[in-house]
């Protein structure tokens, strides 16, 4: 498998500042916003070609789901080598390996929030550590301002909307990623983009 990307080119691509304008518009606007369907994209067969072309795309959807880099390259790392345990090198038997691997990041990043949940429940929450220069530079005000209304929404409202509006699934893709119905995912959204806006609007 090819070597790990350095991880900075991950939030400049994130285009937050155009998630904002998304997710803060009406209902209405939003469900009108154009989505490529999966199917118009190169698929690949073969997991060295999946994690090149598919990598750095999964690691910006983890970041947005577990709030780090790090911890999004860790489960970005384990879902491909669950992916070659399981189906081997030429991915044999599975129909679509980019939607497999992109549930299992989903996956792997309810875990990581389980996780982070009970050790919180248990230990003193200590000051976190000084980002790298250059996250503090990436990190610029509107991308915090976005990013913390998001942290502020339920798991399953933040991979609705991330699912949506960062990897452009339609509902039916996002109701199979998710195991979820339909009329769930649409409802989902919908509360949620209407949560999203009102705490951009009133951030206190």
């Amino acid at each position: 498998m090819s070597a790990t990307h350095p991880w900075t080119p991950v939030l400049p691509a994130l285009g937050v500042r155009g998630l904002l304008r998304r997710l803060s518009s009406s209902r209405a606007h939003a469900s009108a916003v154009a989505v490529t369907p999966l199917t118009d994209r190169r698929t690949t067969s073969d997991i060295d070609d999946l994690y090149h072309h598919r990598r750095l795309e999964l690691v910006r959807l983890a970041v947005l789901l577990v709030d780090d880099i790090p911890t999004a390259e860790d489960v970005v790392q384990d879902a491909f080598a669950a992916l070659y345990r399981r189906h081997g090198a030429r991915l044999t038997g599975l129909d679509d390996p980019e939607a497999y691997v992109r549930r299992s990041v989903v996956n792997a990043a309810r875990s990581v929030l389980r996780r982070r949940r009970t050790m919180r429940a248990h230990v003193p929450p200590r000051p976190r550590p000084a980002p790298p220069p250059e996250e503090h530079v990436l990190l610029k005000e509107e991308h915090e301002e976005v990013l913390g209304a998001l942290r502020r929404l339920t798991t399953r409202q933040r991979e609705v909307l991330v699912l949506r509006y960062w990897s452009n699934l339609s509902e039916a893709q996002i109701a199979e990623t998710l195991q979820l119905s339909r009329g769930t995912v649409k409802s989902t959204a919908s509360r949620a983009l209407a949560a999203l806006a009102r705490r951009l609007e009133n951030p206190a």
